[in-house]
């Protein structure tokens, strides 16, 4: 078959993704594995090679995601019901004082969306940002953007949240660049997205905390947690992984300090012990029993399992594009682009983003259709990292009605369409921006 029907064949294969999310509403795991095996046909190859091929994607895939994603969220969970998120909030406002309380709640959620889920991070804190604005009169969006662009910025940018991780291992990144890079592109893009447009926004809409909403706070049966132990579970998966990249540019191969890094920096042991960890100074050692905490453990396996399978089948789209033949012209095409990949990455997440809403379905897309470019071009090493933040910063840009996190947002602020495309949406969109434009700028001096 010739490139430029191949090219039409990849063309097709993702406008009919697009169709069978946005327009049947077909689960996102059905319809990337359906349009894996359409792509396979379409492109000539044999019936049986199409089969192995998905079946070599979703091994390859969950091989690394599944344990990662299932580990982060049972530690996510721990963290949930031990009250540890409202205990940093708490902490970090009373550091800060009520008048610096939006940069207390940004890095609040900087900090918590590491191991917890977007939308558990924003419900279980939500109730601080109505007292605040109680409390002083202010518009609830003067506190509640702020925690909004740290949950989202940390969700987006920075493992073990699902997205980075999902897009590092399709792209075949090493998660210590990823951390770093999000980190650097992170900070700006919460300063800005965050108190910065907080501010400047709740003078525009003023909006009280909604009647339907009147919630009262999460009582704990147990006394919540120490700051210090919780940022420390938070940090020690972090500081290893980090901590292992490092080792591999500075040490030697061979090196016995560095083989040491490089087994706990890996992101299944590093997330392990801060999940046992998790386990013991938040379940068992505050009172839970070994069944309770295994019960919470199995919980938090629910909304990972969905994430799990869909990353799986980004991994299928991505191998039957470069089993079928496809990735190899899409990858020399890309390459002949005078695009930079770090832009063709952000732009072909922001595409499928935008059109479909899921932010997921975006990353895993770019992530497997850049892919063969990266192939193609012998991309390695830090670059990578920063064409993981690119698709993320894509996959975050815009969101509107069709996205779940509009609606959360718009409920739980008592905001109208409108006024919710005027903050959250323009929030989401500066994260973007912001996040690209950074690795964007780092990328003049590492490519």
């Amino acid at each position: 078959m010739s490139g430029s029907m191949l090219i039409l064949v990849a063309m097709a294969g993702i406008f009919v993704l697009l169709f069978l999310v946005m327009k049947t509403k077909l689960h996102a795991f059905v319809a990337l594995l359906l349009v894996s095996l359409l792509v396979g046909i379409a492109a000539g190859m044999p019936l049986g090679d199409v089969v192995q091929s998905v079946q070599n994607g979703m091994g390859g895939t969950l091989g690394f995601v599944a344990v990662v994603v299932g580990l982060g969220a049972m530690f996510g969970r721990m963290l949930e019901v031990s009250g540890g998120a409202e205990r940093l909030a708490q902490t970090m406002i009373k550091k800060f004082g009520e008048d610096k309380a939006q940069w207390a709640l940004g890095i609040t959620g900087f900090i918590v969306a590491i191991p917890v889920f977007f939308d558990v991070g924003f419900i279980i804190l939500v109730p601080i940002v109505y007292g605040l604005a109680k409390k002083t009169g202010k518009s609830l969006l003067y506190y509640g953007i702020p925690l909004l662009a740290g949950l989202a910025v940390t969700h987006s940018f920075i493992p073990p949240t699902p997205g980075p991780i999902a897009v590092a291992d399709l792209i075949g990144a090493d998660l210590g660049w990823v951390i770093l890079f999000g980190i650097i592109a992170g900070i700006p893009s919460m300063i800005i997205a965050g108190p910065l447009f907080g501010r400047y926004i709740a003078k525009k809409i003023h909006v009280t905390v909604p009647e339907y909403m009147q919630i009262e706070e999460k009582e704990y049966d147990k006394e919540l947690p120490s700051f210090g132990l919780i940022a420390s579970i938070i940090f020690i998966p972090l500081v290893l992984i980090l901590v292992n990249t490092v080792s591999g540019v500075l040490l030697e191969e061979g090196n016995g300090l560095r083989s040491f890094f490089t087994f706990m920096g890996h992101p299944f042991v590093a997330l392990t012990i801060a999940t046992l960890l998790a386990f013991y100074s938040l379940g068992t050692k505050r009172g839970y029993s070994r069944q309770e905490v295994q019960d919470i453990a199995t919980k938090s396996l629910e909304p990972a399992g969905i994430i799990i399978l869909v990353t799986g089948a980004g991994g299928v789209f991505k191998q039957v594009l470069i089993d079928s033949g496809v990735g190899q012209v899409l990858g020399d095409m890309m390459a002949a682009s005078a695009l930079p990949p770090i832009l063709l990455a952000f732009l072909i997440a922001t595409f499928v983003r935008v059109a479909q809403g899921s932010a997921t379905v975006a990353m895993v897309t770019a992530a497997g259709l850049i892919a063969p470019l990266i192939e193609t071009m012998g991309l390695e090493g830090p670059v990578l990292g920063l064409i993981v933040i690119s698709i993320a910063a894509g996959a975050t840009i815009f969101s509107h009605v069709n996205d779940s996190g509009f609606w959360l947002v718009n409920r739980y602020f008592g905001l109208d369409v409108k006024d919710t495309l005027k903050s959250w949406t323009v929030m989401e969109t500066l994260i973007a921006v912001v996040g690209f434009a950074t690795v964007f700028i780092i990328g003049f001096f590492i490519a």
